[in-house]
């Protein structure tokens, strides 16, 4: 075991407590660090990898920075590989500011926001694999001005409870809306 995997099944069990409707992704999760052969943390394990991802929102909280992301074509929140980095937080912060080009950002947390293990469909030579996306809260600070780089169609602040309230909304999206609305009350 990788001295940083202590770290994140600690992050993991804090979540699983914390969110216990979650138990069984958290167990997948689990299930994932603890297999052995190829490296859980690159994308080149293609039965499935570990991915980072940033609840980037606003500096009053009401808003959350979303991508039109142009391989899947769907909004989604900022994140994207590990590449090797075995500290999901850091790879969710360095990936938000990548991809929003947006200054001062900061991560509230090193705990966990939320996890999802969703299907990526096969493109070009790489076949259809699970990401296992572990989420984190990061701020912006009071420059909201973004950048939409070559992995994004758009970028848009889009009004958290408005996410919350939308029944049509994609499932993981609106279930972060609503724990973050949850936590700020």
């Amino acid at each position: 075991m990788h001295e940083r995997d202590g770290s994140l099944r600690d992050a993991l069990r804090d979540y699983a407590r914390r969110v216990p409707e979650h138990a069984a992704v958290v167990d997948g999760f689990v299930c994932l660090l603890d297999e052995g052969g190829d490296d859980p943390f690159q994308r080149s394990r293609l039965a499935g990898h570990f991915t980072g991802s940033a609840w980037l929102v606003s500096a009053d909280g009401r808003r959350v920075l979303l991508t039109h992301h142009r391989k899947l074509d769907r909004w989604l929140q900022l994140g994207g590989h590990a590449d090797g980095d075995r500290d999901l937080a850091a790879v969710a912060l360095r990936e938000a500011e990548e991809e929003s080009g947006l200054p001062g950002l900061r991560l509230e947390s090193h705990a966990l926001f939320d996890l999802d293990r969703h299907w990526i469909p096969a493109r070009g030579q790489v076949p259809g694999h699970w990401h296992y996306d572990a989420r984190y809260v990061v701020r912006a600070g009071t420059d909201e001005r973004f950048k939409v780089g070559e992995e994004s169609l758009d970028l848009a602040w889009r009004d958290i409870a408005a996410i919350a309230a939308d029944a049509q909304a994609d499932e993981s999206l609106r279930r972060m809306a609503l724990r973050w609305l949850a936590v700020t009350r």
